[in-house]
């Protein structure tokens, strides 16, 4: 694991519930280890939305998705979806006959600009299953004022699972963005976090230096905080990759993967940590227990594709094991 960017216990916020009762609604419309949410001057194309407390300030969001899942007989349905401004869900489909709802997340506005700020509420009930991805990588542009920020809150029910495997955040020259994703689970529910941060590239092939990518992700079990994974990255401008012990040295790219599920142990932690062993000639990492049944994989490399293909195997492991399911096959291309 990186030094730069651990993975601990701490104490988290409680998380807020997704109070909407919106049946469909479609519209035009943190510095260091704090837990910090960043008021920044809201872009052009930003829609003012009410604050939902009388007397309070109001919000501004570039984009807000709301996604309720719920169980039914043989299959999960979406329940409460809300939508307004730049973030979009597709239609739901299926990739085998587990039952499991595949929700596709589109931002219509193709990037994150200077002052884009993002709410997502994902609600996954009792028994239900989820697997949200994106339809392409996350671009973060300059931000020359400001800085992009996007904030997650997701709550599982009891026995409920959530794979989110995104595609890739690629952030460009002089570009800063925060993301701050809560989590309230059951002792019983699954969840699976992914994530990918790669640089972005100039035509001559140098990287881009982006100012700061900060990544935080507090997860919170039957109200007690059990993990908590605080990413900073700040590139160095004058060496390739990111230079130094104790930070990338040398590599560029980063990608992350949490799990949490009753049923890890030592052996699905052998399985995983095998798999790193097998790509040890480009990737480097380590996978360690947290302090409740899962684990938390860091890798770097200088390629998001073989990052994505350790931690699509990885998941593999687990839903193998613990599901019954095969391999993730998203067919995204």
């Amino acid at each position: 694991m990186s030094p730069a960017a651990p993975v601990t216990d701490t104490h988290a916020s409680a998380v807020p519930a997704v109070t909407r009762d919106d049946a469909s609604e479609s519209a035009s419309t943190t510095a260091g280890t704090a837990a910090t949410t960043l008021t920044v001057a809201a872009s052009a194309n930003t829609v003012t939305a009410a604050s939902s407390s009388p007397g309070t300030a109001r919000e501004t969001w570039r984009g807000e998705l709301e996604l309720g899942i719920t169980a039914r007989p043989g299959r999960s349905v979406a329940t409460h979806q809300f939508h307004r401004g730049a973030l979009r869900v597709l239609r739901p489909h299926y990739l085998d006959a587990s039952g499991q709802v595949t929700y596709t997340v589109v931002n219509p506005g193709g990037a994150y600009l200077d002052g884009d700020r993002y709410r997502v509420a994902v609600t996954v009930g009792d028994g239900a299953d989820l697997l949200l991805t994106t339809q392409s990588a996350t671009k973060v542009y300059r931000t020359p004022v400001g800085l992009s920020t996007q904030e997650m809150t997701v709550c599982l029910g009891s026995g409920a699972r959530l794979e989110y495997l995104p595609d890739q955040l690629i952030a460009y020259r002089d570009s800063r963005y925060r993301q701050h994703t809560l989590v309230d689970m059951d002792p019983s529910a699954t969840l699976v976090l992914a994530e990918v941060v790669t640089p972005g590239w100039s035509p001559t092939g140098e990287p881009f230096r982006y100012d700061s990518v900060r990544l935080r992700t507090e997860v919170r079990m039957s109200g007690r905080p059990v993990a908590l994974d605080n990413i900073r990255l700040e590139p160095s401008g004058d060496e390739p990759g990111f230079g130094g012990v104790g930070s990338f040295e040398g590599f560029s790219h980063v990608g992350s993967l949490l799990v949490l599920d009753s049923r890890v142990n030592d052996a699905a932690l052998a399985a995983v940590r095998a798999l790193l062993t097998e790509r040890a000639g480009h990737l480097r990492g380590g996978a360690s227990a947290l302090a409740v049944p899962g684990f938390a994989l860091r890798v770097l490399g200088n390629s998001t594709q073989e990052i994505d293909e350790l931690i699509l195997a990885a998941v593999a492991v687990v839903r193998e094991r613990f599901f019954g399911q095969g391999p993730v096959n998203l067919r995204k291309y």
